[in-house]
């Protein structure tokens, strides 16, 4: 790999990238400097006008489910510089970041993990044929033949690869079918959480920056939905960056790449991801140094918007009622000819698939909570209520339960639409109206915490308990059906306009855009911070569209197809007092009704919390480290996937397909620890000067994520990460285990989530 970078990357090429990726942000920032005005003017407007938009009938959780693991299990990974396999023992924390550990005995032992990848901007492929057709398109010219040896081999029938455009691919399998769909399920969840990088509660910089990208690339000719728009800020930017410079790349360095068509593509991919991650250092420093003076600059701005709020606004209309009357002519004939024919049959493509998700997250739901009723009359009572609650509250982050109700937005199609409208790709709504999904999921499920904690307090009878337990449900499901139409109905609203209005920017641009600057003089120079005329040119544009679309959601709500509450429906602080129990501390049910707690259930496992745990602590601090290591989802099979005892084999003498396979079917025939039980990931171990690899020098850390749990930063330090053999990211053998937030490179660079 080094004699490849080398040679395809010297130092003037990497000077050349340096430039062109300077030139690109450059450019980029300007936008985002502009936009970053218009933003802090619409959020401070925002809060003293407000929205009618309906109240959420509803709790939402405030303090989120930290300290959890998502999932956990063991896969083979496919080592890239030695072309074999690992066995990796690998688990999911509650940010979504996958972290691979060298074997369960290292994450048991506190070893710092291997890699941990941040998989925003991912593909999952499921078969190999897929990940070649994908390479090959990647580099014209680089087919394989027929019966030639492919870049890759899979030694079991069932792979999971993670494909990016531009950085590293990450190659994985395992043994059965039913581990790869479980697999599948909670790497799609990792993407889908990573990829809605950008904090929704950012009512400035998130705003400022998805506009910045939309200017951007529509004054280079880009209009339509862009699907690298996923990732952090710094992410994104690197994508748009890749988008320019990768063809330009391609172009220059493919002649030059030599060998077979194979290694050609190797070569390539090796290249791509060094190139990546050198863009995203570079894009890194540089968004960080604007948006550091952005907010040094944001307390001056605040002091003139609030002064001139009036005159402001002021001068905005009329601006915007100039523009109007020079573009809504052409602006009315477009949307009658070209948007308006279009709507209804776009609404019925997204409310289709779309209500059929929101309506299994209401059965899943209502399912879980019976069952649970159920347990409590016919087994554990009230004593068990506690463990049963746990598991509840944890629904909408369990990958495999929640997937019944993701699969539902898959068949969404455009037909025929999704060329005319210049839409590259559904997956922007389908993830969007995922989130959706486990959003609500999760408001039910805090909702019903939240009332049936209540009705604890007045110490129930079992019989009593059942009874309030029915009668909760009933009454989350009328406030969960009430909001999902409410959110659905914003949805398509907003994808609708997600749709139309690039369409419309691009037929209007040709006879309106080059008019624009004539407008500029109408903005005070005071104001010119605060007011566009591009912005306002897209409000104008958005404006005549947006009735058709109110009028087409609220004739579907009328046709109540798909079960949306009409307009006129509206609940307004119909249960005030369910607010004021939001107000509350967090419920820890494993605390108050769990007897010892979610540790206790796995005392008799050797990595139980007890084992590791100084005398000394309190049971509240065993039991706040428990929550670490208990995973979200337990499998329900005999036991780990691969796993061969206490001390698991390395395959890293294996040279060829056949030799993993034998290995593969030794370690299924091995006994491993079941994981009906709760799931050690690792047991929370002492702190200590010794070596991480002595056993009785284990220490726990408080937590592995330094960001959600601020005031605890001695606790939070992380490993640093260093280079080693397979190019992942690695931590230095003495330092702490905990998780990091960053992605994977293979030049030992950090990228953070």
């Amino acid at each position: 790999m080094g004699d490849v970078l080398s040679t395809h990357l010297d130092d003037a090429r990497r000077q050349h990238i340096t430039e062109r990726t300077g030139k690109i942000l450059t450019e980029f920032l300007r936008f985002y400097e502009d936009q970053y005005g218009v933003a802090l003017f619409n959020s401070m407007r925002h809060e003293i006008e407000g929205t009618g938009t309906p109240q959420a009938q509803l709790l939402w959780r405030k303090v989120p489910l930290d300290e959890r693991i998502i999932f956990s299990g063991n896969l083979f990974q496919y080592q890239e510089d030695n072309k074999k396999w690992r066995n990796r023992f690998s688990l999911v924390p509650h940010n979504y970041g996958l972290v691979l550990y060298e074997n369960k005995v290292a994450y048991e032992r506190h070893v710092p993990p291997r890699a941990i990848i941040n998989s925003a901007g991912y593909k999952i492929l499921t078969s190999v044929d897929q990940y070649l057709e994908l390479v090959g398109n990647s580099l014209p010219g680089t087919t394989s033949k027929s019966g030639a040896t492919p870049i890759l081999k899979c030694p079991t029938q069932f792979p999971l690869i993670l494909w990016h455009p531009s950085a590293r691919h990450y190659y994985f399998c395992m043994m059965t079918e039913a581990e790869q769909d479980k697999w599948q399920a909670v790497l799609q969840d990792c993407i889908r959480h990573c990829n809605n990088g950008i904090p929704e509660n950012s009512k400035v910089e998130g705003p400022a920056f998805t506009d910045a990208i939309r200017m951007y690339r529509q004054s280079k000719e880009l209009y339509g939905t862009w699907e690298m728009l996923c990732g952090s800020e710094v992410q994104i930017l690197s994508n748009l960056v890749m988008e320019e410079l990768g063809p330009e790349l391609k172009v220059e360095l493919s002649p030059r790449l030599k060998g077979k068509p194979q290694e050609r593509q190797r070569q390539w991919i090796q290249i791509s991801d060094a190139v990546y991650r050198m863009v995203y250092e570079q894009a890194k420093a540089r968004f960080e140094a604007v948006l550091s003076k952005l907010q040094l600059a944001r307390p001056a701005m605040e002091a003139v918007i609030r002064t001139d709020m009036d005159q402001i606004i002021t001068s905005k209309e009329h601006l915007a009622s100039k523009i109007r009357g020079f573009i809504l002519p052409k602006a009315e004939v477009c949307v009658r000819n070209h948007v308006q024919p279009y709507i209804p049959s776009i609404l019925e493509a997204l409310m289709v698939p779309t209500s059929q998700g929101f309506t299994e997250v209401r059965d899943v739901f209502f399912k879980e909570v019976t069952d649970m009723n159920l347990n409590v009359i016919n087994e554990g009572g009230i004593d068990k209520l506690g463990e049963y609650m746990e598991k509840l509250s944890q629904l909408a982050y369990h990958p495999l339960k929640m997937q019944s109700c993701y699969e539902k937005m898959e068949p969404l199609r455009l037909d025929g639409l999704q060329q005319r409208f210049d839409v590259s790709s559904t997956s922007v709504f389908k993830q969007r109206a995922q989130i959706h999904m486990r959003e609500q999921m999760d408001n039910a499920v805090y909702t019903f915490e939240t009332l049936l904690h209540q009705e604890l307090g007045k110490g129930p009878t079992k019989e009593e308990l059942c009874k309030s337990i029915q009668r909760i449900l009933e009454r989350v499901l009328k406030k969960y059906d009430y909001d999902s139409s409410s959110v659905r109905k914003r949805f398509f609203r907003e994808a609708l306009l997600q749709i139309t209005i690039p369409f419309l920017l691009k037929k209007l641009a040709p006879t309106c855009k080059s008019e624009l600057p004539r407008f500029q003089e109408l903005i005070f120079e005071d104001f010119a911070r605060f007011i566009l005329v591009e912005n306002t040119y897209e409000e104008v544009v958005l404006q005549t569209v947006m009735k058709d679309i109110l009028q087409a959601v609220k004739e579907a709500a009328v046709q109540r197809k798909h079960n949306l509450y009409r307009d006129s429906v509206v609940l307004h602080n119909s249960d005030p007092n369910l607010h004021l129990l939001a107000e509350g501390t967090p419920i820890d049910w494993g605390e108050e009704y769990g007897g010892s707690g979610r540790g206790g259930g796995s005392s008799g496992d050797s990595g139980s919390p007890g084992s590791c745990v100084p005398e000394a602590a309190t049971i509240s601090e065993k039991r706040r480290r428990a929550k670490q290591v208990v995973s979200v989802v337990q499998d329900e099979e005999a036991g780990l996937p691969y796993e061969a005892g206490p001390e698991p084999l390395s395959p890293a003498s294996l040279d060829s397909v056949t030799e993993l396979r034998g290995l593969l079917a030794q370690n299924l025939r091995a006994e491993s620890p079941p994981l009906a039980s709760p799931l050690l990931n690792g047991a929370p171990v002492q702190e200590s000067t010794q070596p991480a690899a002595t056993p009785k020098a284990n220490s726990p850390p408080a937590s592995p994520f330094r960001q959600l749990l601020p005031g605890k930063a001695a606790d939070l330090e992380p490993p640093k990460p260093s280079d080693q053999e397979t190019g992942e990211q690695v931590s230095s053998p003495g330092g702490p285990p905990a998780i990091l937030t960053t992605t994977e490179d293979s030049a030992g660079v950090q990228t953070e989530f």
